[in-house]
């Protein structure tokens, strides 16, 4: 039958293909100015609550929708006994808070068939999680829930450190994550950017639900907290949403001293480990560029775009 309907389209076909030169003309690259890229993209709302958590949309009407925390805390924002500290309390997220339990969580969101994701960086941690547009407001109430109230077991302490060790020793394996980690601990030296996302295997051993409960407490404060969603997502309705679920996170510290970040500076330097028993060299190189508060930084994310993009249509003009 395939066969029969295949052969009853050739006729069709053929008679609506256009000639060559007309369908290179109608399809030939065409480059949009600035403005115009302006009047066709979304904009962004931006309303900050009373703690200091920073609500930020972009409706573009689309059915469906993310809508994620981002927190100002990594593992920049950790001690060298502690450092991994971060890196646990994503995975410990997943395990149950006061009000979910583990299945509870999985039922929340598959349930809507949603999708929930995390990464821990050097300076931010992220919870998100993917869902239809009508089901924004039922996703934030998770990812909130997750990030605020997880429980910490003793039990699930000890089990994610042995899911951790087993991340440990496959990315030790991955050499193009090995040399980005060597890269960073050279050239952030002697600073908390030096430090690996996932600690040493000293630390994930010895890490307490104190120190975890402690690093919550101390990096969760409203002003270091971004709610951010695009998609079908009404900006009103979400901040009205985000009064309930993160409007009472606190800003205040609970101790008189307030933790302050060190400052992190470039070293110009190099790192060198020789295998000669592999057939491959790994290699990675830096240059100290604009940070995230430069007017520098888009021109910078922008070259650096072009610069990793090769394929030749990228470099195409009309």
């Amino acid at each position: 039958m395939a066969a029969r309907l295949l052969k009853s389209l050739q006729p069709l076909a053929s008679k609506s293909v256009s000639t060559p030169a007309l369908i290179s003309k109608r399809w030939k690259p065409t480059s949009a100015k600035y403005d115009q890229c302006l009047l066709n993209a979304p904009e962004t709302k931006i309303t900050t609550l009373q703690n200091g958590v920073r609500v930020a949309t972009e409706d573009s009407g689309l059915p469906s929708c993310t809508v994620g925390l981002w927190v100002e805390a990594g593992s920049r924002y950790e001690s060298d006994r502690t450092n991994g500290v971060a890196n646990l309390l994503e995975h410990l997220a997943y395990r149950g808070t006061s009000t979910r339990s583990q299945a509870d969580i999985v039922k929340d969101i598959e349930g809507i068939g949603a999708h929930l994701n995390s990464y821990t960086g050097r300076e931010q941690t992220a919870f998100y999680a993917k869902a239809s547009a009508q089901d924004a407001e039922k996703v934030l109430d998770v990812v909130a829930d997750i990030l605020q109230n997880s429980k910490f077991d003793q039990g699930d302490i000890d089990a994610e450190r042995k899911v951790i060790h087993q991340e440990l020793q496959e990315v030790e394996t991955d050499l193009q994550q090995v040399i980005l980690d060597y890269l960073h601990a050279t050239a952030f030296q002697g600073t908390p950017l030096a430090r690996s996302i996932y600690g040493s295997t000293k630390n994930i051993n010895t890490l307490t639900r104190e120190d975890l409960l402690e690093y919550r407490s101390t990096n969760l404060k409203g002003p270091r907290i971004v709610l951010a969603a695009a998609g079908g997502v009404d900006h009103e309705q979400l901040v009205r949403a985000a009064e309930k679920t993160v409007g009472t996170i606190a800003t205040a510290y609970d101790s008189t001293e307030i933790p302050l970040v060190s400052n992190c500076r470039f070293t110009g330097s190099e790192i060198r480990h020789r295998d000669d028993s592999m057939p491959l060299a790994h290699i990675a190189m830096a240059v100290e560029g604009a940070g995230w508060n430069s007017p520098d930084r888009i021109p910078l994310l922008l070259a650096s775009t072009v610069s990793r993009c090769r394929d030749s249509s990228c470099y195409v003009t009309a």
